[in-house]
């Protein structure tokens, strides 16, 4: 990298602080690595701008580095016997005096001014780390109930991960404080894990319900009975109506998914007749002379 802080940051060497205080910023707003994820060239420039504005941005580290006193780091240098001294013996007419600081740059935008914060006691920048993201699968039942997993991280450490009651597939997950270290002694980033739900065999989510197709005998549907219907919380006995046809939907209240507020959504119990999966003479003897005796359209709703 150049040792010249002043052409890091592309400003002349009467630059006033307005100006240097303007280039830092246009800089880092292009270079910040939150802005850049895994751009490890602009992480590194990004540090080196860093580096040249808490040079120039401290007059007194900005004289000594002019009469060559230090170095870029602040380390001091073996001294001369001649130097150029662009600041007077009483302060007067002096290009680097400004009586403001670091004020005026507390009216940068919100949106950079959410990246850095002053070190107590000093002029370094810090900024947060960058946050991981992660993926991880989940069953269906997992992210309806809620659950306890751990994920393992490509290196190596592994993160305990809480998964809410009521996850939805594609939700993210933040896990604060678990990302990338901070620069400049600044925070962590956080671990952002999207969750994706595996598909259940008979469930079905919409939004805060559960639905779900329910076999039943054909005996089950003509005379009625009591039947075993699972939801996401076990299964419960509901009480089948006589005469129930195919399609016919049964509301459960209170069994579906739990909401975040408070409560659970409801589970929708679809109907449908199943017959034996081997043909049965005294069934078939049975609905043919019953057919005879009873004929009716069932399709009569379908006519243009």
């Amino acid at each position: 990298m150049s040792q010249d802080p002043y052409e890091l940051l592309g400003v002349k060497r009467d630059a006033t602080q307005k100006d240097i205080q303007s280039a830092f910023r246009k800089l880092a707003k292009k270079l910040h690595p939150d802005l850049n994820p895994g751009d490890k060239k602009a992480e590194d420039r990004f540090k080196d701008i860093s580096t040249a504005y808490e040079i120039l941005s401290d007059e007194e580290k900005r004289r000594r580095f002019d009469r060559g006193e230090i170095d870029m780091t602040g380390a001091e240098r073996a001294q001369r016997s001649y130097y150029r001294d662009y600041a007077s013996a009483s302060g007067a007419n002096d290009p680097y005096r400004n009586n403001s600081g670091f004020a005026d740059f507390a009216d940068i935008d919100n949106t950079f001014a959410n990246f850095f914060s002053r070190r107590a006691g000093g002029g370094r920048m810090r900024s947060q780390g960058q946050d991981r993201r992660f993926s991880m699968e989940v069953d269906f039942l997992e992210a309806v109930n809620g659950t306890r997993t751990e994920i393992k991280l490509p290196d190596g450490p592994q993160l305990d991960v809480q998964i809410p009651p009521g996850t939805r597939d594609g939700q993210t997950l933040r896990l604060r404080g678990k990302g990338e270290p901070g620069l400049g002694g600044g925070p962590p980033g956080d671990a952002l894990i999207e969750i994706r739900v595996r598909p259940h065999r008979f469930f079905t989510r919409d939004g805060d319900d559960i639905r779900l197709e329910l076999p039943i005998s054909l005996g089950e549907a003509v005379l009625g009975s009591k039947v075993r219907v699972p939801t996401p919380s076990g299964p419960v006995n509901v009480t089948l109506p006589p005469h129930s046809n195919t399609g016919k939907v049964l509301r459960l209240r209170g069994k579906g998914v739990p909401k975040r507020g408070g409560g659970h959504g409801d589970v929708y119990v679809s109907l449908k007749i199943v017959l034996p999966d081997n043909p049965d003479e005294r069934l078939t003897s049975l609905v043919k002379e019953w057919a005879a005796a009873n004929p009716y359209d069932a399709r009569k709703n379908m006519e243009a």
